[in-house]
């Protein structure tokens, strides 16, 4: 199974960059994990339309919401059915546009609290980092 963020925009902020590198590097030793970032959501979407077997997760207030066990055991499950490739969809500080939310059918919400778009790719890969680590029965704080 290979993860993708895919990003509309870029993460700026150097401190959060270099937490989101961090992490994606730690994921990159349980799963092949690819960073994308364009420019709109239209190119968002011509991604997404070149990998329609791919399984896309749009990251949304609205979205469904779930603990880390239950994360790990979402990602266990699709790499045990033998899925080929994730997509994250990470938005920028203007959201998605409805063309978007139309297209990507599963949402998820990582907090009930509103977070920055960079924030919310930090804790997005510290929480793919964590469900890894939680499948792999290694230690990592709770």
């Amino acid at each position: 199974m290979r993860l993708q963020l895919l990003m509309i925009g870029k993460t700026r902020r150097p401190e959060m960059r270099a937490i989101l590198d961090d992490y994606v590097k730690r994921i990159r030793h349980s799963c092949p994990l690819e960073i994308v970032e364009v420019r709109d959501a239209e190119a968002a979407l011509k991604k997404l339309d070149a990998d329609r077997a791919a399984i896309a997760i749009l990251l949304d207030a609205a979205g469904r919401t779930i603990d880390s066990n239950a994360l790990a055991r979402w990602l266990g499950d699709l790499r045990d059915r033998g899925t080929r490739q994730v997509i994250f969809v990470c938005g920028n500080a203007g959201g998605f546009p409805e063309s978007l939310r139309d297209r990507v059918a599963q949402k998820l919400s990582l907090s009930a609290m509103t977070l920055s778009h960079e924030l919310a790719r930090v804790v997005l890969a510290e929480q793919l980092y964590r469900g890894f680590a939680i499948l792999s029965g290694g230690p990592y704080p709770k």
